[in-house]
């Protein structure tokens, strides 16, 4: 947790755009299969936070939204974020309560959410949003990186195999 107060932002110019500060941020996700959509995530992420958290998500609560384990297991998942300098805290998130951003926020305060904006447009998480502001904290959406995903990776790997097996 940061010793700084909660709850608390300040507008500063970066590249000559105003963004917002937030003393403690949040970003939640799988993280396998490391890539660079994953880094320009954290990065932005930590561009306008003082202090970042990352919550994981456990290999089984993977497996229950997606039907597929992750490759990579969870604590080697959690070693590889907690050693980039972007990252202040790793958090390992084992049930569904736990992904809800609300839930969260009353365990862990934050004053910020980030994500990646293939999730912009669920009506869910517009809601979130809403009940999140309510609170005082904001959700951002950064553009997702098109180019490169885990479930990319996986599709690729799957295709070297199956070339090399011909």
């Amino acid at each position: 947790m940061s010793s700084r107060d909660l709850n608390s932002s300040d507008n500063t110019k970066a590249n000559g755009e105003n963004i917002t500060i937030y003393d403690t941020g949040l970003l939640m996700g799988v993280f396998d299969l490391f890539h660079i959509g994953h880094l320009n995530l954290i990065q932005r992420a930590r561009k306008q936070c003082r202090f970042l958290r990352v919550g994981v998500l456990s290999d089984n609560l993977v497996y229950e939204f997606k039907q597929i384990y992750p490759i990579i297991p969870q604590e080697e998942r959690m070693e590889i974020l907690c050693a980039l300098r972007d990252v202040d805290e790793v958090v390992l998130l084992e049930t569904k309560e736990e992904v809800s951003r609300l839930h969260e926020w009353k365990k862990r305060p934050f004053d910020c959410f980030f994500s990646g904006d293939d999730y912009a447009d669920n009506a869910y998480w517009a809601w979130e949003k809403e009940e999140l502001k309510k609170l005082g904290a904001d959700m951002i959406f950064f553009p997702y990186t098109k180019k490169r995903s885990s479930s990319m990776i996986r599709k690729e790997l799957q295709e070297k195999g199956n070339e090399e097996r011909k």
